[in-house]
């Protein structure tokens, strides 16, 4: 049994990332997992200020909602990043919150599988090669880390229109399973 956490970084109500990211949780647990979706809708989530307090101390020294997210990565055997695709780059949410995930740098963590979940307008793998490239950037900072996969929901814009592809919701299930 792993231990994994699925963060949803959409802040869009009826979100397609946030419906698949459902599906691969359903997916993970139905494979006898412990799995959690964390979304970070509704979170107050500050940008890092670059400070490089939380080496020392390993914590940030900005009170927000990060601390209680970064202890759900900092444990969890595998991470699965969800995000919607903008401009063929992950969400800002996203990004703020890898860099403020900084004070786990210089701590033991459990995470060894890192996994992509996107959703995009335009299908194909050209849309979430900037994507991925920013996790892979994340990861190389973790040594006893890999980017173990993608998951590419493409081909859905408009909100909750993942909900009528069951093509897509059955991948994802699957995807969750396979984690």
């Amino acid at each position: 049994m792993k231990n994994i956490v699925i963060i949803s970084s959409s802040i869009r109500n009826k979100s397609n990332s946030e419906l698949l990211a459902e599906q691969a949780l359903k997916g993970a647990v139905s494979a006898g997992n412990h799995a959690e979706l964390v979304t970070l809708k509704d979170r107050d989530i500050r940008f890092c200020k670059g400070c490089l307090a939380c080496q020392k101390t390993m914590k940030c020294v900005i009170r927000d909602d990060v601390a209680e997210i970064l202890e759900k990565v900092r444990t969890a055997d595998t991470v699965v990043f969800v995000t919607p695709i903008y401009y063929y780059e992950l969400s800002g949410q996203l990004k703020t919150l890898l860099d403020r995930l900084n004070p786990i740098y210089p701590q033991e963590y459990n995470f060894r599988d890192i996994y992509l979940m996107t959703t995009s307008a335009e299908e194909g793998d050209e849309v979430v090669e900037t994507a991925v490239g920013g996790i892979k950037g994340w990861i190389a900072c973790f040594e006893k880390a890999r980017f173990a996969g993608i998951f590419n929901g493409g081909g859905v814009n408009d909100a909750g229109e993942a909900s009528g592809r069951m093509d897509l919701l059955k991948a994802a299930f699957a995807f969750g399973e396979s984690l």
